[in-house]
């Protein structure tokens, strides 16, 4: 067995001390104009800063120019499906959504601030963040359960002027279809003959799911499981989600289901 390496091998302590030492926490807000004189502050504050308030009001376009908002991410969870450790509640992804800004800054330099909504309902989280999106260049949705996920993605893509991105479904997807072309290319198989099978029926395995059909898989080569085994037509409970992806099929578990594919 290949010995891990340092950055390999941690403990729970050192995390925890890591997001400790210092200050608490990942991410923190400093000025990107001069804040060193008088003057500077009268400018940043009042009275100067109702110059670029009287242009916004006139034309709101104009806070792209004059604010964060066209550099400016909001990381939004509700805590219900925390990496792979389940629903937790609000405050506890917190942790991961201030590690996702840092990777925005950090890669690509947008700036981004992370907000825990404290609710259960779809209905409650999308008006709180359509009340809020005006704030914001885009939107990362991340770590809501399914079907919750689909719901509120939909809706606030229907109802906010600005982009909107839940990562658990299309970053997975966009890199999972990565990994399968570079697979395809060295197997040398076409990918409207392979057979898929997909573990799994939440939100990035529906995603991944819906964007290898997309790019060329047929639905029948698809086979799709849940914790209760196989989404085939005709069985009972399956959400309208699930059930896009139930094909005919006689096969009902997992090792029936990998047999002959690729």
């Amino acid at each position: 067995m290949k010995k891990k390496s340092k950055i390999e091998r941690y403990t729970d302590q050192e995390a925890l001390d890591y997001h400790n030492s210092g200050k608490s926490g990942k991410i923190e807000i400093n000025s990107s104009k001069p804040m060193s004189t008088q003057r500077d502050l009268a400018l940043a504050y009042s009275p100067g800063v109702a110059a670029p308030v009287k242009v916004i009001a006139e034309n709101p376009d104009a806070a792209y120019d004059y604010t964060t908002k066209g550099n400016l991410v909001a990381v939004i969870s509700n805590g219900s499906a925390i990496l792979g450790l389940g629903n937790l509640g609000a405050l506890a992804s917190k942790p991961v959504m201030e590690g996702k800004a840092i990777l925005f800054k950090r890669f690509a330099d947008i700036n981004a601030i992370d907000l825990e909504i404290d609710s259960s309902d779809p209905n409650e989280i999308i008006n709180s963040i359509t009340k809020l999106g005006k704030s914001f260049g885009g939107i990362n949705l991340e770590d809501i359960a399914a079907p919750n996920c689909f719901i509120i993605e939909q809706k606030l893509k229907e109802t906010l002027d600005i982009p909107v991105f839940h990562d658990d479904q299309h970053g997975t997807a966009i890199t999972t279809l990565a990994g399968l072309i570079n697979a395809l290319d060295i197997s040398g198989k076409s990918i409207k003959d392979i057979k898929v099978v997909v573990s799994g029926a939440g939100a990035s395995a529906i995603a991944c799911t819906n964007l290898f059909k997309s790019s060329g898989i047929r639905n029948e080569n698809i086979i799709m499981l849940d914790s209760k085994g196989v989404l085939y037509r005709g069985r009972d409970n399956l959400d309208q989600w699930k059930s896009a992806h139930a094909i005919d099929t006689k096969v009902r578990t997992l090792e029936e289901a990998i047999d002959g594919a690729d």
